[in-house]
This record gives structure tokens, C-alpha cells and sequence, in this order.
């Protein structure tokens, strides 16, 4: 694999993709720990010391693991890439609820460009509505969970400044977005997808240090191999999929022969990929966020019922079978809106396709449904698993920090880097050149 790292960077034009990418990376990272203006970064160092689990179990943490913590620092790249992340997962939503937007994604590359403006819109959006809300909550103590006064971290509080801390905020949202893009175009793999695995990437190290200074050293190396055992697991998962095959007849265009060739159609176990996890992460935020506007220290019987059965910690039966639900159910949600087995039997019909010994048209869309179900069942139970791992080690251990191989990090992580290494592969073998994957 090293052999093929230094073959990589032997060739020109995919050494510069690579520099190209490491250096977005770079100025990414540095732009998630510059403070916003108005904000005292020594004071937030000293709050983030006081509160050890303010990341893991706050109800921002997805926004702060997307932003590799630069959330909690309030940095310029606060909000990272989470608005983004919503807008296209909105978007691709009302693709099939809108059929202006469905008519746009038929159109090829003139309608996609069209949607991607849309999602870049809503982006910017959300991206007000967070960095208000990040702004509001520090200034009422609630993002360090009343750990700090917000007059240490935010000696000014007038409203000229915490304007301009929401446009910087929102500025620095519409930058990461710029980035994404410019790796996809410029560099290597998916931007987007690189940049929310260089932030999780980041958080990694003083995780495991955590552990370190936290455990003895034979928990510290059974978690280290659990993690191991954990991600070799997930690769296999991830890399599992069912071959539909499919052959088409020879037909004459012309005076040419076209058809007569043999293919398959790749489904995957985890067809939804991490999504459904974010999805349910987001919907299981909304009770905290009614506590927080009906106030914590209220005896309304509808805040002591969120607040034992749905704390931020997620430690309770009742929130992690919720959230097991919840991951099951938008799983097959998701594969349903985004795989539609009577649109590729309709397709393949048209070009002379067919499954062997399934009749074309209406036969073939109830087979792909049959067998799609039947991948999504375990590929659904699958994912609320790992995502369930850190709440099952927080409730046996009492420290979140004490496994980080899990939830939403892990399965990004290993998703991102096999989609990466697969591209760095296909650049390789079009040179001749041994790849990663043998």
C-alpha cells in the first residue's frame, strides 16, 4: 500500500489532486480554531476544560463532530458543514414530493446545476438560523451547559457584535461549502464528504489520549482492539452488496448491432449510507430544544417526561430504543425515495434490458423491491447498532469519551476513506498501476 502511495505521487496530475486536497484540508482545519470576533479564546479553552463530555452529549454534538469542534470553540467555521448537510438531504426530499424539482433532476447536468444553486440557497438560510442559535445559546450559558458565565467567553455583548459574529459565522459556512466544491472539481474524492472526515479525524487523537489518562492500560488496549474488530466489521458491511444480474438483447440501430452484453445491478446492504442516523440524531434533538424554550427548571409535567426519558446523555432504555426505531424506519424511508425499482425496470425494458428468468416491466420492479427489502432489513438493523455503540458504552461505563470506535464517526470515517481510496485506485489503474484495493 505504501508502494502505491509513492506511485500515486509519482504521477503528476494526481500528485497535484492530492496537494491540492491536503491543502483545502489544511486551511479548513486552521479556520476551525480562529475564534469569532467579540469571542475570548482563552476563556473557552478554560470552559471546554471544565465541561470533559460538553461534545459528546450536548444537543449541538452533531453539529460539533461535523465541525471538528470547532462549534464549542466558536470559531469562524462553527457552523461547518452541517447546513449544507441538511439543505441537501431537504432538497433531496422534496425532489420527489415537487415535481418541478423532479423534472429538473431528468434533465442531466443542466437540471442538477439548477437543484445544486437551490441547495447553495438554503444553505445560506440555514446558516443564519444556526449561528443565531449557537449566538443564542452562548450568550445564555446553555452551550457549556452552565459550566461558565458568558461573560467570560463574551465580554461584549452588544448587539453590533454578536451581528457580526452571525455573519462571520454564516460567512465561514458559505466558505467550507466553497471548499467542498472545489475538491470535488479540483482534487480528490467528495469534498463535502472529505471535509466532515478530516473534522471527525481531528477529534480522533484527544479521544484516545482521553482514554489514555482516563483508563488502566488493559481497558485502554480492549478498546483499542474492540475499535479495531469494530471497524473491520464495518468495512465488510459496507463493501457487502447483491448483484442483480442483468442481460440485454441484440438489437439493430442502423447498420449497426447494439446489445447482446451481460451487466449487474449493485445493491447495497447499507443502500442509505449514514443518513438515517442524522436523520434520527435531528428529530431526537427537538425535545431538548422544547426544554430549553419552556425552561429547564419548569414543573410542567411534558419537561420532567423529555428530561428523564430523553436526556442529552441518550443513556436511557426509552431513548435508545426510540432511536433504534427511528434509524430503522427512516433507513428503509431513505432507500425508498432514492431507489425506485419501477423507474429501473422501466429503463431497462426500454433498452432491451432484462433479469434472467424475471419477466420485463412490472415482474421485474416487484423482484427489485423483493430483494431491496430484504437487503435494507439487516442493512436497517445494522446501522441503529453502531450507531447505539456509544450510548450502550456510556451507560456500562459512565464516560463517552471512553469509546470513541462508534456512532455516526465511525461509520463516516470508514464510508469516506473507502470511497477516497477507491477513486485514488481508479486514477492508478488507468496507468497500468497497482491500486490500493487487491
Amino acid at each position: 500500500m505504501l508502494g502505491a502511495f509513492v506511485r500515486a505521487f509519482r504521477t503528476p496530475d494526481l500528485r497535484n489532486k492530492l496537494l491540492f486536497t491536503i491543502f483545502i484540508l489544511t486551511v479548513f482545519r486552521i479556520g476551525s480554531v480562529v475564534p469569532a470576533p467579540g469571542v475570548d479564546s482563552a476563556a473557552i479553552k478554560q470552559c471546554l476544560q471544565n465541561v470533559q463530555a460538553a461534545d459528546e452529549s450536548g444537543i449541538y454534538s452533531l453539529v460539533n463532530l461535523f465541525s471538528g469542534g470547532a462549534l464549542l470553540q466558536l470559531a469562524v467555521f462553527a457552523t461547518g458543514i452541517m447546513p449544507y448537510i441538511t439543505a441537501s438531504i431537504i432538497l433531496n426530499l422534496l425532489t420527489v414530493v415537487i415535481p418541478r424539482l423532479e423534472s429538473l433532476k431528468k434533465e442531466g447536468q443542466a437540471g442538477q446545476s439548477k437543484i445544486t444553486q437551490y441547495t447553495r440557497y438554503l444553505t445560506l438560510g440555514l446558516a443564519v438560523l444556526q449561528a443565531t442559535s449557537i449566538i443564542a445559546m452562548a450568550r445564555t450559558g446553555q452551550l457549556f451547559q452552565g459550566s461558565c458565565q458568558p461573560a467570560q467567553y463574551m465580554p461584549d455583548q452588544s448587539i453590533p457584535t454578536l451581528v457580526t459574529m452571525v455573519l462571520t459565522m454564516t460567512a465561514g459556512t458559505c466558505i467550507v461549502m466553497w471548499f467542498g466544491e472545489l475538491i470535488t472539481e479540483r482534487g480528490v474524492g467528495n469534498g463535502m464528504s472529505l471535509l466532515i472526515f478530516a473534522s471527525i479525524v481531528a477529534a480522533f487523537p484527544s479521544s484516545i489520549m482521553r482514554i489514555w489518562e482516563e483508563q488502566s492500560e488493559w481497558v485502554f488496549a480492549l478498546i483499542i482492539v474492540a475499535g479495531l474488530i469494530l471497524i473491520a466489521g464495518v468495512v465488510f458491511i459496507e463493501q457487502a452488496q447483491r448483484r442483480i444480474p442483468v442481460q440485454y438483447a441484440k438489437r439493430m440501430v442502423g447498420r449497426r448491432m447494439y446489445g447482446g452484453s451481460s451487466t449487474y445491478i449493485p445493491l447495497k446492504v447499507n443502500q442509505a449510507g449514514v443518513i438515517p442516523v442524522i436523520f434520527a440524531s435531528s428529530l431526537l434533538y427537538l425535545p431538548q430544544l422544547a426544554i430549553g424554550l419552556i425552561g429547564q427548571d419548569s414543573n410542567h409535567p411534558v419537561v420532567k417526561f423529555l428530561s428523564t426519558y430523553f436526556n442529552p446523555n441518550g443513556t436511557h432504555p426509552v431513548y435508545m430504543a426510540t432511536f433504534f426505531v427511528l434509524i430503522v424506519g427512516f433507513a428503509f424511508f431513505y432507500v425508498a425515495i432514492t431507489f425506485n425499482p419501477t423507474e429501473v425496470a422501466d429503463n431497462m425494458k426500454k433498452y432491451g434490458g432484462f433479469i434472467p428468468a424475471i419477466r420485463p416491466g412490472r415482474p421485474t420492479a416487484e423482484y427489485l423491491d423483493y430483494v431491496l427489502t430484504r437487503l435494507t432489513t439487516p442493512g436497517s438493523l445494522y446501522l441503529g447498532l453502531i450507531a447505539l455503540l456509544p450510548m450502550m458504552a456510556l451507560g456500562a461505563s459512565g464516560a463517552n469519551a471512553s469509546f470513541p470506535f462508534g456512532g455516526t464517526s465511525i461509520l463516516i470515517m470508514v464510508g469516506v476513506g473507502l470511497d477516497t481510496v477507491k477513486q485514488i485506485e481508479s486514477h492508478l489503474q488507468q496507468r497500468n498501476y497497482e491500486g490500493f484495493l487487491r
